[in-house]
């Protein structure tokens, strides 16, 4: 007998980028298959190299009773120069690097005596920061002076309804759990995107279409006939293909898959309950 995990994905801000690349940031109008499994391998404790395994077979749908409003946003990162400290010079390889020549030139036997024009002439505030491969410290990726440039979309005040069904009642009970007790901090696509409120919405028997046709609305729905996007088989009568099936998050290979999904309307007749911390 199949069952169907219920979640809730509501906050200020939500991304489901799909398409975006380096200055380009996208949202799709609706949680991503591959961005709600993340966020459940995140609650469970995996690691991005880690077997995604099970978590792939899961049967996909959204219902959005709030769609929100999209709107764009444009950053602009670590323009201009940055003081240099001490440790900076001894933890991170890169900038240390790039103040040498200042270094070689600079007067006095040590970093105090240098003139303080000197400190900030170095190099560029610095960006793209992550842990070096050999010494674990985290070290700046770009130092350059120029600011970096990129217009990211996102989603406001949006709220969705996430079913994911499978066979393995086990399972979903676990990521039931997990997600209202997760290994690590969970995000609506993006670190800028913390979900508020209940997420875990429960386990109950059925498939997606009955599951989604029998829980009640969210508090905050604007519609009382939301859309629906629901997973296919391939072939479907109606059904689209997209590209969010995730393969692996390994940072070294991430990899995605098509899939296909029907697009319908639902007029909920509640037997579902939410039971919602704000």
């Amino acid at each position: 007998m199949n069952s169907v995990l219920l979640m809730r994905l509501a906050g200020p801000l939500q991304s489901w980028g799909a398409l975006g690349r380096f200055d380009r940031r996208d949202t799709q109008p609706q949680p991503t298959k591959s961005a709600v499994i993340g966020l459940i391998a995140a609650a469970l404790g995996l690691d991005r190299a880690d077997e995604l395994g099970t978590l792939t077979e899961l049967r996909f749908a959204t219902r959005a009773d709030r769609p929100g409003q999209t709107f764009r946003d444009f950053h602009v990162v670590g323009g201009g120069t940055y003081p240099l400290r001490p440790r900076d010079i001894i933890t991170d390889h890169r900038r240390a690097a790039k103040a040498a020549a200042a270094l070689e030139t600079a007067t006095g036997p040590t970093f105090g005596h240098l003139p303080a024009t000197a400190v900030t002439q170095w190099y560029g505030a610095p960006k793209e920061i992550t842990p070096d491969p050999g010494l674990g410290t985290l070290v700046a990726g770009n130092t350059s002076r120029d600011a970096i440039m990129s217009t990211r979309w996102y989603l406001a005040d949006a709220a969705f309804v996430i079913a994911l069904e499978h066979t393995d009642r086990e399972l979903l009970d676990r990521i039931n759990h997990a997600l209202e007790h997760p290994a690590r901090l969970l995000w609506l696509g993006r670190k800028s995107c913390p979900p508020t409120g209940t997420i875990a919405g429960g386990v109950h028997p059925g498939t997606l279409e009955t599951v989604l046709r029998s829980t009640e609305l969210l508090p905050t729905a604007t519609t009382r006939q939301p859309w629906a996007r629901i997973e296919a088989a391939p072939g479907t009568p109606g059904a689209k293909q997209t590209r969010d099936q995730p393969v692996t998050f390994h940072p070294e290979h991430r990899a995605h898959a098509p899939r296909w999904e029907t697009r319908t309307r639902l007029t909920p007749e509640p037997t579902i309950e939410w039971d919602i911390i704000p």
